[in-house]
């Protein structure tokens, strides 16, 4: 599904490859058109994210600086509408999943490596609860009044 404004989507982890991969998969998905804003660790993503209105996050766990977890715990802190996050990681344990997803308040976890079928599987329900409630436009809770 295509939208006419993109979703501003900042992809957030140390690794260029990985952040390259990230963009990739997410275009392959074709669940919306995305335009992307790259960040390095979590103290680089906040420092856009404040700059900028950012409609969706992906973030990887481990990384200099400032972690993931920290990032989101930020981000939840400061935001004034809720922007869904993406955890992108190669932490598996279910402690670690646990802490991201109740404690932090991550939307989607996904573990590395992944393919982009299991990118989108994640994806999808968090951009349908994102829109749900919304009668006009599948994405506009997202995208928001951005003027």
């Amino acid at each position: 599904m295509e939208t006419e404004k993109p979703l501003n989507a900042l992809v957030v982890d140390d690794s260029g490859i990985m952040r390259k991969l990230v963009m990739r998969a997410l275009t392959e998905s074709r669940l919306a058109r995305f335009a992307f804003i790259e960040a390095t660790d979590g103290a680089d993503a906040f420092a856009k994210c404040q700059a900028q209105p950012v409609d969706i996050i992906f973030v990887d766990w481990n990384m200099p600086n400032i972690n993931g977890i920290d990032f989101v715990g930020k981000v939840r802190e400061t935001e004034k509408r809720h922007v869904p996050v993406i955890m992108i990681t190669t932490e598996r344990t279910m402690g670690k999943v646990e802490e991201a997803m109740t404690n932090a308040g991550v939307d989607a976890y996904v573990c590395k490596p992944f393919t982009t079928e299991v990118l989108t599987q994640k994806l999808e329900p968090v951009l349908a609860r994102c829109a749900a409630p919304v009668e006009a436009g599948f994405f506009s809770k997202l995208v928001g009044k951005l003027s």
